[in-house]
């Protein structure tokens, strides 16, 4: 069985004299975002454009999570979230949901042994052991792998749906007060139930394929999030555009509902009226 060892890590960025390279040496490594959300759309579309089936629109989108886990981990970043497969995507021909899942446990069959060479915990959020028993021992046995591991965590979203985690965290905190578990109910609880609970909120949240919506996602993690927006289709996604949306996320000012220092400055405090 594959486990990580203390001797595991991420490799290079980056090729020297590479665009990527470039981009790299531009990036402040300590402003980091802790928590990096990506939606990955557009690979109907980018199949469609080709004239191919929908299908291979998602065979070509692996190569494009592969690069993008990678490269967050050369990059050290400390949490990296894909959403992989929506609650709201059980609509979807059945062909395609099949398919899905079977490029999952592909994928996961794959590249587990590079997750442990890049010392990456692998963690699925979501109602995913309601997935079929297939994908959820190939799941179980990623998690189990990757436990020990302690560079990157790699969430991925699986039959995930933001309002559906809200309301299993509130299901958390009633069975617990039905069992005597009493605590408060505040925002710090309510964290500690979700399908994130103990890692950091989402710093940058990004969406590939040029919409504007978050498509139930994160809800709750993404409440001060910068997004992101991209045209590229997720197929075409690369280490250089996630490189891109960090750059983007350390030229914002985060002010988290107060205002920036030169605002605060300005501010003259003999105006001000009394309470």
């Amino acid at each position: 069985m594959v486990t990580c060892t203390a001797m595991s890590g991420p490799g290079p960025l980056a090729e020297p004299g590479s665009p990527e390279a470039e981009l790299a040496a531009r990036i402040d490594r300590g402003r980091l975002p802790a928590h990096v959300a990506i939606i990955m759309d557009g690979n109907g579309r980018w199949a469609k454009q080709r004239g191919r089936p929908r299908v291979e629109g998602h065979r070509a989108g692996v190569a494009a999570v592969r690069d993008t886990v990678e490269s967050a981990a050369q990059l050290h970043l400390g949490h990296l979230t894909l959403y992989a497969f929506s609650v709201e995507n059980w609509k979807r021909p059945r062909a395609e949901v099949w398919t899905l899942m079977n490029l999952l446990k592909d994928y996961l069959r794959r590249e587990l042994q590079t997750l442990v060479d890049n010392d990456i915990r692998f963690e699925p959020i979501g109602r995913w052991r309601e997935l079929d028993p297939s994908v959820v021992s190939a799941l179980e046995r990623a998690v189990d792998a990757t436990r020990d591991c302690r560079g990157m965590r790699f969430n991925i979203a699986l039959n995930y749906s933001g309002r559906c985690e809200i309301v299993d965290a509130c299901r958390r905190i009633v069975g617990d007060w039905a069992a005597g578990r009493r605590v408060d109910i505040d925002e710090e609880t309510l964290a500690a139930s979700l399908y994130t609970a103990g890692q950091p909120e989402v710093d940058l949240l990004i969406r590939t394929s040029g919409e504007l919506r978050v498509s139930n996602f994160l809800l709750w993690q993404i409440a001060y999030a910068e997004i992101w927006l991209t045209p590229v289709l997720w197929p075409d996604f690369r280490r250089r555009h996630l490189l891109e949306g960090i750059l983007a996320f350390q030229g914002r000012e985060r002010r988290f509902g107060g205002v920036g220092p030169a605002a605060a400055e300005s501010i003259d405090p003999s105006s001000a009226v009394d309470a």
